[in-house]
Parts: structure tokens; sequence; C-alpha cells
């Protein structure tokens, strides 16, 4: 299959994976509360970092290590049953520590916490990462939407009230062992099982530990957020941060995704000297990425208010302050997501890469410390803020001989006037409209977008920006 189409199916999984939850949140925050809500988000994260723990950074590693040997079908089996095996003791640790967490430490998450066991029984059968290192992205794409599909219709099926939470765990819990199974099976003509040694299975442990640093790091800041706020705040204000949390976290998957799709391209350059075709992608990435997250992030801003009680009830309303406030990591996702994969990873620059993440992490946590006891939800914003603007800050210190972060810079900044006018208009449409709803909210959107729109064409007809108009023209 071509780089484009396992690009396109690649992008297209991760943005339905990011999705799909957003449909069912409006009718679970209903049902369950915010209680509930805060609830299964508390019980959720610590399953999912779990999780993390016993797939080790295998995503990474193991595609990459597949990829290498997939054209030798002898290497390919050795090297698939090296990791494997070593991914199921690793696994398998991780499974009996969050059965010791479930039995002897969970407090009110925990039968909602046993519903979610078999997300941990998945990371024993999780192959994904060999079949991305063969280019199979299309069977994961397309077996794991079908499954997670069906989950959703499961959640409106059968979850009618607080007390069918459990329900709603078990639903996603089971559909994310389902996929990871279907998936394996695909590999069944395609590689096998073979005897290895054991220390060949352990020399695997290492190098595949320390490209998990990063993704434990993200875990933090992501994760780590939610079991704070429901140890230090309470449940409630857990279903505020949670909710207010699943719409930025929505709209980064698209930079995630686009950052998916130039790492190749840019590595490829890379490794074909070609320093100033990499420098001119970066800058004009850079400039289009800033463009769009400043768009979404005072565009969040500006509606947020409205949206939150329309979108998840009533109950919801103050999710709308803590969503304004968290739109604007979005600035700083975007920026560190150019730097990081048209430059820092395609270089193999792995250190500025783990230091700047691990960098972000520890600011969290000690924000998260200092804040949540004062600020409850808010102080997870505060937190997370202050965590995703450290990761670019640390990036420009390694970088600032390297890259013209001045021009980048100037970007920024005018995107951020644009988006800054778009937000006051937005917001005064919002308080002159007679219309309530949804359809004042779509008019205050509508009407936002027209100005950013108008102003960004203006703005790249004033500075004569070619290459942007060019590929407008494209489109």
């Amino acid at each position: 299959m071509s780089t484009r189409k396992n690009a396109a199916y690649n992008v297209a999984y991760r943005v339905f994976s990011i999705l799909l939850p957003i449909v069912t949140a409006p009718y679970l925050s209903r049902v369950v509360g915010k209680a509930g809500v805060g609830l299964y988000e508390y019980a959720w994260s610590i399953s999912y970092m779990f999780c993390l723990a016993g797939m080790l950074g295998l995503e990474n590693y193991g595609t990459r290590a597949i990829a290498r040997v997939r054209d030798q079908q002898e290497s390919l089996n050795r090297t698939f049953s090296e990791i494997w095996q070593m991914q199921l003791m690793v696994a398998g640790l991780a499974l009996a520590g969050y059965g010791a967490y479930v039995a002897f430490i969970a407090g009110e998450e925990r039968f909602i916490a046993l519903n979610l066991t078999l997300m941990s029984v998945s990371c024993l059968v999780n192959l994904d990462w060999c079949l991305m290192g063969l280019d199979q992205f299309k069977p994961i794409a397309l077996r794991n939407a079908a499954v997670k599909l069906l989950a959703a219709a499961a959640v409106f099926l059968f979850v009618k009230g607080p007390e069918d939470l459990w329900v709603y765990a078990l639903v996603w819990s089971l559909a994310t062992l389902i996929g990871c199974l279907s998936c394996a099976f695909s590999l069944k003509d395609k590689v096998r099982l073979v005897r290895v040694s054991f220390a060949n299975v352990m020399g695997r442990l290492a190098p595949c530990a320390l490209l998990s640093i990063t993704v434990i790091a993200v875990s933090v800041y992501r994760q780590m957020d939610k079991v704070m706020v429901g140890a230090l705040a309470g449940m409630a204000q857990n279903g505020l941060y949670g909710n207010a949390e699943k719409i930025t976290y929505c709209l980064s998957g698209f930079i995630s995704a686009i950052g998916t799709v130039m790492l190749p391209k840019v590595s490829r350059l890379t490794r074909q000297g070609q320093t100033v075709r990499v420098l001119r992608h970066i800058d004009l990435s850079m400039e289009l990425i800033l463009c769009m997250v400043s768009a979404m992030a005072f565009g969040v801003a500006a509606v947020a208010d409205r949206f939150a009680p329309l979108f998840f009830g009533e109950a919801f309303a103050a999710s709308g302050p803590l969503m304004a406030a968290l739109a604007f990591t979005l600035i700083a996702i975007g920026f560190a997501n150019v730097i990081r994969t048209q430059w820092v990873l395609p270089q193999g620059q792995d250190r500025i890469f783990i230091i700047s993440v691990s960098a972000g992490a520890v600011v969290n946590l000690l924000a998260n410390c200092l804040l949540i006891p004062r600020m409850q939800a808010m102080g997870a914003v505060v937190g997370t803020l202050m965590a995703e603007f450290s990761v670019p800050l640390v990036q420009w210190l390694f970088l600032r001989r390297s890259l013209p972060y001045r021009r980048y810079l100037s970007y920024a900044a005018a995107y951020g006037v644009i988006g800054g006018i778009m937000l006051v208009t937005a917001r005064l449409l919002g308080r002159a409209l007679p219309l309530d709803g949804w359809a004042g909210l779509c008019l205050q959107v509508l009407a936002g977008a027209a100005v950013y729109v108008a102003l960004c064409l203006g703005w790249w007809r004033l500075k004569k920006k070619t290459a942007i108009l060019r590929l407008l023209k494209r489109s």
C-alpha cells in the first residue's frame, strides 16, 4: 500500500478515535451527571496509565524494529517473537499491578475499575506495532473503527442512568480488547512465533523502555490531571474538567494527525541532505498550523460559555470557563508539534524530545500539587497551560541557533491578533443576538469564522504570502 494511503488510514483512524467519545459525551453527561462523569474519568485515567506501562512505548520501538526487517522473513519472525515475549512479561506485570490496585487500593471507583480490567488484558495481545511496522494500517483502522462504532451503539442502548456507569466502562474496555484481538488475527499469514533465547528477549527491554519515557511523561499531564483533580477536588470537579478537556483533546488530535503525515516526508528529505527544503517545509507548516490553532483557540474561547451547557447539559455550565482557558494550550501544542515532527525527530535528536516532554510533566505535576487544592479544576487548567508552554520553551533553549524562532513568533503574534479580533466580534455578537440555544451559537461560530477567514486572506495578500495563496488555489 502506498505511503499516501497508509497516511490517510492512519489520520482517519486517529481522528475517528478521538471524535467518537465526543459523540457519546453529551448523552453520558446527562444520564450519569457530574459526579458520574468524574468517577469514570478518574478510574479510566488510572487504568490507562497501567496500560501505558504495559505497552512500554512499543508503538515507537516495535514499529521501527519490525520495519527494519520486514523484507527478511526469518529476521522478521525472530524480531516479532522477541518483542512479543518481552511485551507479554511487561504487560503481565502491569496487569498484576492493576489487579492489586483494584483489590487493595481503589476506593469508590473500585467497581468501575474492575470493569476496566479488560483494557489491561488487551495489552497482552495489542500487536498494532507489528502491523504498523509492516505498513498494514488498513486493518487497524477499519477493524477498530467497526468495533468502536458497535461500542458507541451499545452505550446508547444500555446506559440509562448513574447505576449503569459500570456498563459504560465494560463496553469500552471490551471494545479495546476485541479491537486488539481482531487486528492480531490479521497477522496470521504475515509472521509466526519462533523459539528465541531469554537473553535476546530481555535485550529488547532497555531500548523499548527508553522510548517509553516520553509516552509516560505525556500521560502525566494528560491523564494524571484527572486523577489529581478527582483525589484533591472531588469527582464533581473532575467531571467538569474531564468534559472541558475532551474538546481540547479532540482538536489537538488534528494537530497530531498532521504531524504523523509530515514526519516520514521530512525524515526522507533529511536523509537526502535537503536541509533548505526541510526549513522551507517547517516555515510553511508553522505558519499554517499557527493559523489553524489560533482559530481553534480563540474560537473555542469565544463560545465556550454558551457551548458547554448546550452540549453537555446545564449541570456542566462551569465547564465553559475551563474549556475557554484550556483551548489556548492548542497554540503551544501546535508550535511544539511542528518542531518535534519536522526537525527534532527527523534529525535523530531524541534527547531534546525526551527532555522537553519530561520538563512539561514535572512542571505540570508541581503546578497541580500547588494549585488544585486552592483553585480546584481551574488549578489543573493552569497547570496544563504551564506544562504545554514549557515544552516549546525547552525546545527553543536547545534549537534557538538552528531555527529562525523570531519568524515563527511573528506568525504566532499575527494570528493571535487576528484571533483576538475574532473573539471580540463573536462575544459582542453573542450578547447582541436575540437568539438562544443552538441557533445563536451557530450564528456566533459562522460570524467568527467569516471574520477570521477575511482577515487572514487580507493579511496573506498584504504580506504577499504566495506559497499559502498558491496552496489555497490548488485546494
